[in-house]
């Protein structure tokens, strides 16, 4: 069974920098693409950014230039630099992993880190 941890959320000010960290660990195959998703009080979940094994990554409009995604293959981690905090940026952020095996593939999320951007 994997399990995702997430780490790094916390209150900061507008303009200000966090990073979150995630760690899958437990039963790893292999592990495709990684993530973060937000999800802000009373909004539907958004995709922030993703990476595939490959290191190609994608960045939702609203954090390009500002947020850069990477990841660590041999730790099996994924990172999120977040830079220029804006209140909207305030949400539980969480991290996603596409692990395959076996034939199959199959999605990982972890419990989610309060992000919060005070102006």
């Amino acid at each position: 069974q994997v399990q995702l941890v997430e780490s790094g959320g916390g209150l900061v000010q507008a303009g200000g920098s966090l990073t979150l960290s995630c760690a899958a660990s437990g039963s790893i195959s292999r592990i495709n693409s990684m993530g973060w998703y937000r999800q802000a009080p009373e909004k539907q979940r958004e995709l922030v950014a993703t990476i595939t094994s490959g290191g190609s990554a994608n960045y939702a409009d609203s954090v390009k230039g500002r947020f850069s995604i990477s990841r660590d293959n041999v730790k099996n981690r994924v990172y999120l630099q977040m830079n220029s905090l804006k209140p909207e940026d305030t949400a539980v952020y969480s991290c996603w992993m596409l692990v395959v095996g076996g034939g199959s593939s199959w999605n990982i999320w972890g419990q989610g880190t309060q992000v919060t951007v005070s102006s």
